[in-house]
């Protein structure tokens, strides 16, 4: 409701507002139609019956209203018609577009009129954006975009350029404003409606061909990129299963033509370069060294001619950014990118090289040729950073369109960047350009790089740390003029510029825009250090130069490369004192990171849930490691430490239940019966001989039943005593000795000694027996007592169950 309101605002505005000043609020009446896009985009059957003549009314008189405006006889009105209709059928999709025939129309006539640029090339939008929606509607196609394309296309390029009557091809207009928006709707048509596009393909190529082959910087590099992309998207109009082998012809003139171009414009050096591509190899053509270098024949891709070497420079980067475009632009087939044939021309282009400064011995690195003067030869070496820069720009492309595929020509693309980075460091576009590469190939290769690879990246590694650190300026400047007036006489302190001590603000304004300058350059070094920490292997870098990457991170201080040298430290190599870490530089800057805070201090999850079946094994297992530990006897454990009891549970419940395993097995091979008691007394002190300690029967009392008690019921004032035999005696214990046994937690009483474990202790029946009679008796009277208490038991011999212990004699004493 509130959007039929809207519209119903918007009519009636329309109706209403005099025709000049509709461009006011077109803004405004544009917004609005977006927001009625429910009422516009809806079917007049899915409409309300009460509604459904209303809405119907409000968009019939919307339409009627534009249709008037684009016909209108003022500008203002066709201007606020054109907005109004782009809004409009965004809003309502194929509801409103399958009437649009009448505004494709009045939007074509309007190109033809000599109507201001912005209304034109509102038009050129607007009929793009039809165009690209009824993409998707073949039956809007076949009624609306077939026999309306070609009038667009004629009327685009008549818009920017003449064509003569007798030609095929067409002559740019100079300074035509219409040109980007001309290639912008022509490269977003030609993907989708090639066939349509085909007539117009031989027009199109020599429209791009003065725009890539300009020589002087009259097109805006918008414009330029969009010349690259149509002119590699006009394979898309060859014929049916030939699309992939017109890409490949295309991509082979390209390269010919900035080889012939590097002929002319490297004509001030002997060149070294050989071609491995024997159509290719530089054949000795005569050269006219009285004219100025260029060339004045026709280029393999129709180029123009040229002259200069400034010209001959500009000429290669426009070649191989459009290279650049050429691997990265999708195609309508599948192709075969020749790498090499582009690492050959990169190869030749990266060997010609700027002589270092102070060198004499130039042709040691660079031969030149006598015949050509010392201005052109300079003139080359200022132009030298900028084509190589137009190098790596097509390594990284190449590096981003194929990513693993690169890998097996990665090393020659390190090789040549190497070549440029020793000429010419000292350009900082070229520093630029190399760390952006770096950071994207030394995720493919970082791991496989050797000792040897990771030694000739030192002086690349150096300068990005150099350019990473700051440089005071001030106390720079500072040293430099107290140099200077150290050296100078005292007659001529008065040739001191004095301005310099006093116009402090405008030295800090200076520092400001230098620091603007180098700022892409400070972004990539910061990028690639980290790069370096975490894809080279740490054993095979310096120490030396790890010394100094590490400080350069805590002085700039940048977290991701922190992060990188703490998650990566150097091995330690035998023999050598291990290398010091700079976690505490990190945890000091960064200490309310979340990561560092994880690094610090890792915490494993506490679980919960567990099972209470396991507590009385966990109970017994704490009881055992306390018994090994301490002979004592401690009280059970509280209640309330089930967390501690969990843990012990979780990790070691595998080894508790096997131990209870082998208890059971203990416990049936003694042959116990189910009436003999868990419980035993203490085992009582013995006789030691020859310094041993006689092994002791160790007894425990529980006041809850263990698994064993729950297995086998037991009567509790009862105690086991093997024999020698293989029975079992039953020693009778009174009440007062069951009572005095101290109570502790529930558990299964083991021996606490390895070699006791296994092993089992005999007594013969008649010991048993003694041991009864010498027991007090309840009711008994106390001359038997004293009587009893004066007998002394004989020396009896153990004997043990294995033949392999040693005899031990035990006294026992009543």
């Amino acid at each position: 409701m509130a959007s039929l309101t809207t519209l119903r605002a918007v009519t009636h505005r329309l109706t209403t507002t005099p025709v000049n000043q509709l461009p006011q609020i077109a803004a405004f009446l544009a917004t609005a139609l977006g927001d009625c896009a429910d009422v516009l985009s809806a079917p007049q059957s899915q409409n309300g019956a009460r509604s459904e003549s209303d809405a119907s009314l409000q968009v019939h008189k919307l339409k009627t209203r534009l249709t008037g405006l684009l016909q209108d006889r003022s500008v203002e009105g066709r201007w606020t018609a054109v907005i109004l209709v782009k809004a409009t059928i965004e809003a309502g999709r194929w509801e409103i577009l399958r009437g649009c025939e009448a505004w494709v129309r009045g939007l074509l006539s309007i190109l033809g009129k000599p109507d201001p640029t912005s209304t034109r090339k509102l038009c050129i939008i607007t009929l793009t954006r039809i165009f690209h929606l009824t993409y998707q509607y073949p039956t809007l196609v076949r009624e609306i975009t077939t026999p309306s394309l070609p009038g667009f296309i004629t009327a685009c390029l008549n818009a920017v350029s003449v064509k003569p009557s007798s030609e095929p091809t067409r002559v740019l207009k100079p300074n035509s404003t219409l040109l980007e928006t001309v290639l912008h709707a022509l490269t977003e048509l030609i993907a989708r409606h090639p066939t349509v596009l085909r007539p117009f393909s031989a027009q199109i190529h020599s429209l791009l061909v003065t725009i890539i082959g300009t020589t002087d910087q009259s097109f805006s590099e918008g414009v330029t990129r969009l010349a690259h992309r149509l002119f590699i998207s006009l394979h898309n109009c060859a014929p049916k299963n030939t699309h992939g082998e017109e890409w490949k012809a295309a991509l082979r003139s390209t390269i010919s033509s900035a080889h012939r171009a590097a002929d002319h414009t490297f004509r001030a050096v002997v060149e070294q370069w050989e071609s491995t591509d024997s159509s290719l190899r530089q054949v000795a053509r005569p050269h006219d060294y009285s004219l100025q270098a260029g060339d004045y024949e026709s280029d393999p891709l129709g180029l123009p001619r040229w002259q200069g070497v400034h010209t001959g420079a500009n000429r290669l980067t426009n070649l191989l950014r459009l290279l650049s475009g050429f691997v990265s632009t999708r195609t309508a087939a599948t192709v075969n990118i020749p790498l090499g044939s582009i690492l050959d021309l990169t190869s030749r282009l990266a060997s010609v090289a700027v002589p270092r400064e102070g060198n004499d011995a130039v042709e040691s690195t660079v031969q030149l040729n006598p015949q050509i003067g010392r201005d052109e030869r300079e003139s080359l070496w200022s132009e030298l950073p900028r084509i190589h820069v137009a190098c790596l720009e097509l390594f990284m492309t190449v590096t981003e369109s194929l990513e693993t595929g690169v890998v097996p020509v990665a090393h020659n693309i390190l090789e040549q960047s190497l070549w440029i980075f020793e000429a010419e460091s000292f350009n900082k576009d070229v520093r630029t350009a190399l760390y952006d590469l770096l950071c994207r190939l030394l995720p493919l290769i970082g791991r496989s790089m050797t000792k040897q690879h990771i030694s000739s990246l030192t002086p690349l590694i150096k300068g990005c740390c150099h350019d990473l650190l700051p440089v005071d300026v001030d106390s720079k400047s500072a040293q430099n003029q107290h140099s200077e007036q150290k050296g100078k006489s005292k007659s001529k302190q008065g040739t001191l510029n004095a301005d310099a001590f006093l116009n402090t603000d405008v030295k800090k304004a200076q520092q400001l825009r230098d620091l603007a300058s180098i700022q892409g350059l400070h972004t990539a070094a910061s990028r690639l250090i980290t790069i370096l920490l975490v894809w080279l292997p740490a054993e095979h870098v310096a120490p030396a130069l790890r010394a100094e990457i590490d400080r350069t991170v805590i002085l700039t201080q940048n977290k991701e490369a922190m992060m990188a040298s703490v998650l990566n430290p150097v091995p330690v190599v035998k023999g050598r004192r291990a290398n010091p870490s700079i976690m505490p530089f990190l945890a000091r800057e960064y200490s309310a990171e979340l990561e560092v805070e994880g690094l610090l201090r890792p915490r494993m999850p506490v679980l919960l849930g567990a099972p209470e079946k396991n507590m009385s094994i966990i109970d017994a297992e704490e009881d055992e490691e306390d018994e090994v530990t301490a002979p004592k006897y401690e009280a059970a454990r509280p209640a309330t430490e089930t967390l501690d009891r969990f843990l012990l549970a979780s990790h070691n419940q595998v080894a508790v239940e096997a131990q209870v395993a082998q208890d059971l097995v203990n416990a049936h091979s003694k042959r116990t019966y189910p009436g003999d008691a868990m419980e035993t007394e203490k085992a009582r002190p013995s006789a030691v001989s020859d310094g041993e300690m006689s092994k002791k029967m160790r007894l425990e009392s529980t006041n809850t039943p263990t698994l064993f008690e729950q297995t086998f019921p037991t009567p509790a004032a009862s105690s086991i005593v093997a024999t020698d035999q293989g029975a079992a005696a039953t020693v009778p214990v009174t009440l007062s000795e069951a009572s005095a046994t101290p109570a502790t937690a529930p558990s299964v009483s083991r021996p606490s000694a390895p070699s006791v474990l296994n092993s089992s202790v005999s007594v013969p029946a008649s010991v048993a027996t003694r041991v009864e009679s010498t027991r007090p008796q309840v009711g008994a009277s106390a001359a038997d007592d004293d009587e009893d208490s004066g007998d002394e038991l004989p020396t009896l011999n153990i004997e043990p169950d294995t033949d392999d212990e040693e005899e031990e004699d035990v006294d026992m004493e009543g």
